[in-house]
């Protein structure tokens, strides 16, 4: 079950926590019941010199937790900066899995407090009306989708807008940070980590195992835009459907242009230009996406295009896309084949996670 919590008004758009939080406004700021988990990749640094501020002001309003699974010499470097900020440890070694970020958030979840976790990549940059909105909506549901938006705009993180804005207008985007009832995660025993789209995974695990879940496209939340390129067209392999749209783009235009025909590759374009700029203007997103952002529709779009042939290729190969991940994700209904024969209090299910005190029964909005 999916709800869409439209709150005209609720929340203004994220500008960053400094925007929000004024030192001299009070001698003690809010402080939210619920945790933050950070899952940090062993791949080097963040790559973010303001992560270290971010996390100060964080931890004035949620308990933080960073799963840091850098090298030894990485990790010290962040023990020392972020001593007495947040908890700050390594990824549980009893866990099993080739995704590092899936192990983090596998050992924060477990770690946590509180009923309502944050999970964030970390590039994200909540603000404290943010954090406030994914508390109020946990309240009703068992996972949350934020939208997130890129603050500044360079090439990429322009062009990547484009998927965004066709995401919204088809359904809802997918988003670097996700929030979760620690006690729906815990008794659905987490979620695999072995698969490459973790976020992807969680969220199938969640509505695999009867959960309700919320994509409320007037949430928005920062993000910076990235220091790398971000993966092809390989996660598309876990969504059918979205696959095979990829796949008919270039043979599309191949075939218009064999027909001498390229007023219907300009009509394809204003068309998708058009889709975007609908997913643009829902909930108020013009709000956070300049209106130039609509003309990288088309420029993701053939891009996926030719990513999604590549991604088929390697994959009829025997290819992967990287050593840390094998299966891009689990469909709903495989998930719910392997959900079917577990007790509510069943707490192990991927991996073993050691002895977990069983969760509080959690009240379930009607099916």
């Amino acid at each position: 079950m999916t709800h869409d919590f439209r709150r005209s008004g609720r929340h203004r758009p994220a500008g960053g926590i400094q925007e929000v939080f004024d030192p001299g406004a009070a001698s003690a700021p809010e402080r939210l019941r619920m945790a933050y988990v950070l899952p940090l990749r062993p791949d080097g640094d963040s790559g973010h010199t303001d992560l270290t501020g971010y996390l100060r002001e964080l931890s004035r309003w949620v308990d933080v937790i960073v799963v840091d699974g850098s090298p030894p010499e990485l990790f010290a470097r962040h023990a020392a900066a972020w001593r007495g900020l947040v908890r700050h440890v390594p990824p549980d070694p009893a866990l099993r899995g080739r995704n590092p970020t899936a192990l983090g958030v596998l050992t924060g979840v477990a770690l946590a407090h509180h009923e309502h976790v944050v999970i964030a990549d970390d590039d994200v940059r909540y603000d404290l009306a943010g954090l406030r909105a994914v508390h109020e909506l946990l309240d009703r549901v068992d996972l949350v989708r934020p939208q997130d938006h890129v603050d500044p705009l360079p090439w990429t993180a322009w062009r990547d807008t484009g998927r965004m804005l066709l995401h919204r207008a088809l359904g809802g985007d997918r988003p670097g940070t996700l929030a979760v009832r620690r006690s729906t995660f815990l008794a659905m025993g987490g979620y695999d980590p072995d698969v490459l789209a973790e976020n992807l995974e969680l969220v199938r695990t969640v509505r695999a195992y009867g959960g309700a879940t919320a994509t409320p496209a007037w949430l928005y939340v920062r993000r910076l835009p990235p220091t790398a390129a971000r993966r092809p067209a390989y996660d598309e392999l876990a969504r059918p459907g979205w696959l095979l749209a990829a796949l008919a783009v270039l043979p599309a235009a191949a075939a218009a242009l064999a027909a001498r025909r390229p007023g219907l590759l300009l009509r394809a374009g204003v068309a998708t230009v058009a889709v975007a700029e609908v997913g643009r203007r829902r909930a108020g997103g013009t709000a956070v996406f300049p209106a130039h952002t609509t003309l990288a529709a088309p420029v993701w779009l053939l891009e996926r295009g030719v990513g999604a042939w590549l991604a088929v290729g390697r994959r009829l190969r025997g290819g992967r896309p990287g050593p840390d991940a094998g299966q891009r994700a689990h469909t709903t209904r495989a998930l719910r084949r392997r959900l079917a024969g577990r007790r509510p209090d069943d707490l192990v299910l991927w991996v073993e996670t050691g002895a977990v005190p069983a969760p509080a029964p959690v009240e379930r909005l009607p099916r």
